[in-house]
């Protein structure tokens, strides 16, 4: 846990409001306390008060009770600060004057000493994250990634570390008005999350803030509005050779000197992967990390869980676990990403359906229709002219996709994308995953 005396010793005995009590909020009620201050803290989860009150925090209804008399307001990001309109508690608390600001901004002010590598972006965030704090440890600094990939930042035993990498969203930036990362990435922007930003100046806007710093600037320059804030910055693309870093038919290269070929690494596989991959090439750079060592530690980099991450393989069929595509925008990149490609999709369909998918259905060999949708979907992969079978559950799709890439004798991928949600058969995409991996692994078992 962190450490926030040197901060706070000056708001000791003094109220400060913590609103919404998942696990950041929870973990800014342990460190808050510990430091000597007194909190009241508020969620409409009656579970979560109850935690919050095991730490030591007051419970009361903030949207009630907020006035002058508190320090500060600690707001999860989850909360709307201005769109579509501010919680009654932000209202509350702007009236009053009392200053909000999230968990981030408090470890920035514990003045902790480490280097930070903030990353923000509307795609890709989790995996440079998770990449990053990879290379960084296998070139002997150690790293530790936190943030929006699931770890709250105050929870951190900071002891040994010497970097920090921090993933952020826009709700995250939007709650840091003093923060800046030592080194800040700003991968791409494309519309999302306008309900909670009001449009996408606002949205850009929101994410521009990561860049409001004197320290280094590495910015994805393949979607317009992170190409106008690319002055003074490292540039990367992976859709032309301007940029200082650059992937080109999966190779790497720096001022346009080539660096490593990067298209044969199962974890990493795609376009999306190659920004990820230069976007950290560009970081290591900046911390003076030789080229060696940045590739090498690259290729060993494992993947995350349910974000086309490699299961293994059986003869030579590639097993993967995309279950994180949970549209048919997320899909594309698996299918954008593979050949001969045995393909698992189906749940609970999201507005659009498939659409948008129709370049890709010649890598396609088959397609197994799982869930509520399966029956649109088969509608759908016939005016394609896929192959398809409607199998209902993932366990069958999943046992018909491996037998038949199997039989094939040929190279071949059995693929879970679903570009669905998964609700109407699993409680998550991460439950999906698990149960893809379990059949996936009963297979390899058998074979070997």
């Amino acid at each position: 846990m962190i450490d926030l005396t040197p901060y706070v010793q000056t708001l000791k005995n003094k109220k400060i409001a913590v609103f919404g009590l998942g696990l950041s909020g929870l973990s800014v009620v342990k460190a808050l306390v510990s430091a000597g201050a007194k909190i009241v803290a508020w969620d409409d989860g009656t579970e979560q008060q109850r935690k919050a009150q095991s730490l030591g925090a007051e419970i009361q209804n903030l949207s009630d009770t907020l006035d002058n008399s508190f320090d500060l307001l600690v707001l999860s990001p989850g909360v709307p600060l201005t769109h579509p309109k501010p919680h009654e508690v932000v209202l509350r608390a702007q009236h009053a004057g009392v200053e909000i600001l999230g968990d981030i901004e408090l470890l920035h002010r514990s003045n902790h000493g480490l280097k930070t590598i903030g990353i923000t972006g509307t795609n890709g965030k989790s995996t440079t994250t998770a990449l990053m704090e990879h290379v960084l440890n296998k070139c002997d600094i150690n790293a530790l990634a936190a943030g929006n990939i699931g770890v709250p930042v105050l929870d951190l035993d900071l002891t040994n570390a010497d970097v920090l990498v921090l993933e952020l969203s826009s709700y995250q930036l939007d709650l840091c008005p003093t923060f800046h990362p030592d080194i800040a990435m700003l991968l791409n922007i494309t519309p999302d999350h306008l309900d909670r930003h009001g449009d996408m100046e606002g949205y850009t806007k929101a994410k521009a803030r990561i860049l409001d710093s004197d320290g280094v600037k590495i910015v994805g320059i393949d979607t317009p509005p992170t190409k106008a804030l690319s002055v003074d910055t490292i540039t990367v693309s992976v859709e032309g050779k301007e940029a200082d870093v650059f992937v080109i038919d999966g190779v790497l290269y720096n001022k346009g000197e080539r660096v490593a070929d990067v298209s044969n690494i199962q974890t990493l596989r795609g376009e999306h992967n190659y920004q990820n991959i230069a976007c950290v090439y560009a970081t290591a750079k900046s911390l003076e990390l030789k080229d060696d060592a940045i590739i090498a530690a690259v290729r060993t980099y494992g993947g995350l869980p349910h974000r086309q991450y490699y299961c293994g393989s059986i003869g030579a069929v590639n097993y993967i676990n995309d279950s994180k595509a949970t549209n048919a925008e997320s899909a594309a990149k698996a299918l954008s990403s593979y050949d001969d490609i045995y393909w698992i999709i189906g749940g609970l369909a999201k507005d659009g359906g498939l659409n948008g998918l129709e370049k890709f259905m010649s890598k396609v060999e088959r397609a197994y229709l799982i869930g509520k949708a399966a029956d649109d979907f088969k509608i759908w992969c016939d005016e394609q002219g896929v192959e398809n079978i409607i199998c209902k559950t993932l366990d069958v799709a999943t046992k018909s996709a491996h037998e038949d890439a199997q039989q094939s004798g040929q190279k071949g991928t059995v693929l879970l994308a679903p570009a669905c949600a998964s609700w109407d058969q699993f409680k998550s995409f991460e439950k999906r995953g698990d149960a893809f991996m379990e059949i996936v692994d009963g297979f390899k078992g058998r074979a070997s």
